[in-house]
C-alpha cells in the first residue's frame, strides 16, 4: 500500500502561555499542502517484525528513533497484525516547521489501520497520534483546523485557499524548536486567529503573526530576508511556518521565476 504523507503550514502562531508540564499552549491554523513524502507498507515475507529502508533526503540515526517506526510499535503494542516491510522516499525537509516527520507517523497509523482492517476510529487514531508528537494528530483527518492546547485540540474552520499559489522556501538553516520556545514571551493575543483568518488575505499581513519570528529573525537574518523577498515578489501574505526555518508566500498567481532562492530548497504549487 502506497500513501503520500503531506506537509502543513501554520497560518499564524500565537504562543499563549507556558504550562505546568513545561509545554506551551498555542493557537494556530494548520493548513495541509501538496508537498509530500512517499510511504509504502506491505506484508513482509522475510522478517518477523519489520524492515525499513529509505531514499531521498538522508535519514540519520537509529531507525528505532524514527517516528514511523515508533508509530508501528505503538500500534503493534495494542493490535495484532503481520510483520511489514516499510519503504520511505523522504522529500519534506527536516527542521522546517512543515511537520514532515509527524505526517509520516500519522500516515503510518492510518495505513496500518486500513491495510489490516483494524477498525480504529479517527478519534482514537488522533489520541494515539498525540503520543508520538503534538503535530501528529492533525494529519489523521488532514484538513484545515484551528488548533489550541499544545496544538492537539482541533476546531474545524471554513477556510479554503484553493487556487492560490504557494511558494515555499527552506534555507539551509536548522532552527531548534526548544530554543525557539525558550526565546518567546507567551502572551494572549487581543484577537483570536479563528476570527482574524476570516478577513481577506490582503489584511493578514498586518494582523496575523507568528510569535517565533521575532527571535528567529534576530538570530537568522537570512530567514527574515526570505520573507521580505516573497513580499517583494508580490505575495499577499508571507510567514515563517511553525518555528522555522521554512518561509512561505501565498500568491494570487504563480510568480515569475528568479534566482533569489538558488541556495535553498524551493517548492511551489497551486493549493487545493
Amino acid at each position: 500500500m502506497i500513501v503520500f504523507p503531506n506537509a502543513k503550514i501554520n497560518l499564524g502562531l500565537n504562543v499563549v502561555e507556558k504550562r505546568p508540564d513545561g509545554y506551551h499552549n498555542i493557537e494556530t491554523i494548520f493548513y495541509p499542502i501538496g508537498l509530500t513524502d512517499v510511504l509504502e507498507v506491505e506484508v513482509s515475507e522475510s522478517c518477523s517484525d519489520y524492515s525499513f529502508s529509505s531514499s531521498g533526503i538522508v535519514l540519520e540515526g537509529d531507525p528505532e528513533n524514527n517516528l514511523i517506526i515508533k508509530a508501528y510499535h505503538l500500534l503493534r503494542s495494542g493490535y495484532q497484525f503481520p510483520a511489514v516491510d516499510i519503504t520511505l522516499i523522504k522529500q519534506i525537509p527536516f527542521g522546517a516547521g512543515l511537520g514532515g516527520g509527524s505526517s509520516d507517523a500519522a500516515f503510518m497509523l492510518k495505513t496500518l489501520n486500513e491495510l489490516f482492517k483494524l477498525k480504529i476510529t479517527p478519534s482514537r487514531l488522533e489520541k494515539l497520534a498525540v503520543k508520538l508528537g503534538a503535530d501528529c494528530p492533525v494529519f489523521i483527518k488532514n484538513r484545515p483546523v484551528f488548533a489550541t492546547g499544545i496544538g492537539n485540540v482541533f476546531t474545524p474552520i471554513q477556510l479554503s485557499l484553493k487556487g492560490k499559489f504557494l511558494l515555499l522556501v527552506k534555507p539551509d538553516i536548522h532552527v531548534s524548536t526548544p530554543e525557539a520556545y525558550s526565546l518567546v514571551v507567551p502572551q494572549k493575543p487581543e484577537f483570536s486567529l479563528s476570527e482574524l483568518i476570516t478577513n481577506p488575505i490582503s489584511e493578514w499581513k498586518t494582523a496575523i503573526k507568528n510569535d517565533f519570528e521575532k527571535s528567529v529573525f534576530a538570530k537568522y537574518p537570512a530567514i527574515e530576508k526570505i520573507k521580505n523577498d516573497l513580499y517583494e515578489m508580490g505575495a499577499m501574505y508571507a510567514s515563517m511556518s511553525g518555528s522555522g526555518s521554512s518561509v512561505y508566500g501565498i500568491f494570487n498567481e504563480m510568480p515569475e521565476k528568479n534566482d533569489l532562492f538558488e541556495e535553498s530548497f524551493v517548492a511551489g504549487g497551486f493549493l487545493d
